[in-house]
This record gives structure tokens, C-alpha cells and sequence, in this order.
């Protein structure tokens, strides 16, 4: 009897593989339905690579010369980290505008029914958005391209520059989710999210020095997470950057893994929580 009672005990502590196998499942599902949405509402795909697109073409080009950047350097190439920034704030929109339909029309309802799991639900709606933000951000760069910026490094620095634009894309998704639950209105987020869209931007130093802007605003702009990806995306890309002696401006890349890292944990911690307790 001992045998017998300990052969459900160890299955009991041996994760099973097959729970993985349906989780993952579930959110290439709920990733896949994303995405054949995206092909009947191709608009959502261009409104995440319109704003850097009129960016370049505005500050680049119109404004160049109105703008002063710090030591010498094309401006161009200065403002193509700040353009491929602002593509991953504009995912935010899109993905929360989607999460707050599908909780007004009752899809998130029909899910929370099934046997489905809960967090596969909202992974699959952010690896969705992810690929196709990984496709506005390959037509930001070859738009860029197009426009004068180079790198100045070799493969592995250029493709780590565009890897951390990735992970900056993707977390920026999980504050497009949990800012879709919390709201639930359509209009709220659509007058919201211009805002973080145009305004994060040009308090960092995305398309402007730090150091020229108001005393009260530099420290803002210093320690935005929105400077130190394009700073750090600057010096993998061997690209001009702003002056700077701060502790952001010197280590920007432990400022991303802090602040990325950080506002991951908190908004998927968050949203997970949030979508369990819809209709509660």
C-alpha cells in the first residue's frame, strides 16, 4: 500500500508538462486572433509607425537647423533612437484600446468561462502587438535608413541597440494592458495616449539635449527611462549623444535594466490581478 499511495504523491510535486503545453497553446490562440484582427484593421499597424515616421520628417529635415545638439554629429543620426523610442510608446494605445473592446463586448468573459488559462489571455494579446511592433520597428529603421542614419558599430552592437528597443516595445505593451483593464473607456484611452505618445518624448532627451532645456525639466528629462534607451541605443550605435556627468547619463544601460525591469514586474503583476478580479 505504500507503493501504491506514493506513486500520486510524487505526481502531485512533478510539474506537469502538459499544463505548459496548453498555456502555450492558448496564447498563440489568443495571439493569432490578435492578429488576423490587425489584417481586417491594418490602421492600428500604421498609426505605431506614423509618429516616428512624421518625426524624422519634422525635426529632422524642418527643424534641423533650429535645433542645437551638444559637440558635433549628424542630427539625424542623433534622432533616429529618439523616433524608434516613440514607436514603442505608440503601441501603448493600440493594445489598450484592444483589451478595454474586449472587455466591454464581453470577450474577456467568454474567456474567464472556458478553461483557459487566465494569463494566456493576456500574453497572447501582448505577443501579438509585439510582433507587430517588431514589424513598424523594421520600417522605422529602413525609413532611417533612408533619411541618413548610420551606425558606426559592428553587427552584435547594432542588433543589441535593436534588441533593447524590443524589450522596451514589450514592456511598454504591459502598461497598454493594465492601462486597457483599469480604464475600460475607449474615449479616456484615446485622448490619454496621444499625450504619452508626444509629451514623454520631449521631456527626455529623445530629440533633445537634456542639458538645453529648463533647469526644472532637465532632472526630469535626465532620468526619463525614455533618454536612457535612446542614449543607450546611441552608444551601441556609435551614434552622437547629449553631454551629461549624472549617474543616468553615465550608465544608462543600468538605468533601462532598472526601470524596465522594474515597471515589468509591476504592470504584468498588476494586470494579472486586475483581470482576475473583473466581474468580481
Amino acid at each position: 500500500m505504500s507503493t501504491a499511495t506514493a506513486a500520486p504523491a510524487a505526481e502531485v510535486l512533478r510539474p506537469a508538462p502538459g499544463r505548459v503545453a496548453a498555456a502555450l497553446t492558448e496564447t498563440l490562440a489568443v495571439a493569432g486572433r490578435r492578429l488576423r484582427h490587425l489584417r481586417r484593421a491594418p490602421g492600428r499597424f500604421l498609426g505605431i509607425t506614423l509618429n516616428p515616421l512624421l518625426t524624422m520628417l519634422v525635426l529632422g529635415f524642418l527643424l534641423e537647423k533650429s535645433l542645437v545638439l551638444p559637440g558635433d554629429g549628424s542630427y539625424q543620426e542623433y534622432l533616429f533612437a529618439g523616433a524608434a523610442v516613440q514607436g514603442g510608446l505608440a503601441g501603448v494605445g493600440p493594445t489598450a484600446i484592444a483589451v478595454a473592446g474586449d472587455v466591454r463586448g464581453g470577450v474577456i468573459d467568454r474567456f474567464r468561462s472556458m478553461p483557459v488559462s487566465r494569463a494566456s489571455v493576456l500574453f497572447g494579446h501582448t505577443l501579438a502587438d509585439f510582433l507587430v511592433g517588431l514589424g513598424g520597428l523594421a520600417v522605422v529603421a529602413l525609413f532611417g535608413l533612408l533619411l541618413g542614419w548610420r551606425p558606426h558599430t559592428g553587427p552584435a552592437a547594432v542588433l543589441a541597440g535593436f534588441g533593447l528597443l524590443a524589450a522596451f516595445n514589450y514592456v511598454m505593451l504591459w502598461v497598454g494592458v493594465l492601462l486597457g483593464l483599469a480604464s475600460r473607456s475607449l474615449e479616456t484611452i484615446s485622448s490619454l495616449t496621444p499625450l504619452v505618445v508626444t509629451v514623454l518624448p520631449f521631456l527626455s532627451g529623445a530629440f533633445l539635449a537634456p542639458e538645453n532645456l529648463p533647469a526644472g525639466l532637465r532632472t526630469v528629462a535626465e532620468w526619463n527611462p525614455v533618454t536612457a534607451v535612446a542614449r543607450a541605443c546611441r552608444e551601441l550605435w556609435g551614434n552622437p549623444t547629449a553631454g551629461g556627468d549624472g549617474f543616468p547619463a553615465e550608465h544608462p544601460l543600468t538605468v533601462v535594466a532598472l526601470t524596465l525591469g522594474v515597471l515589468l514586474v509591476l504592470t504584468t503583476t498588476a494586470g494579472l490581478r486586475r483581470y482576475r478580479r473583473l466581474g468580481t
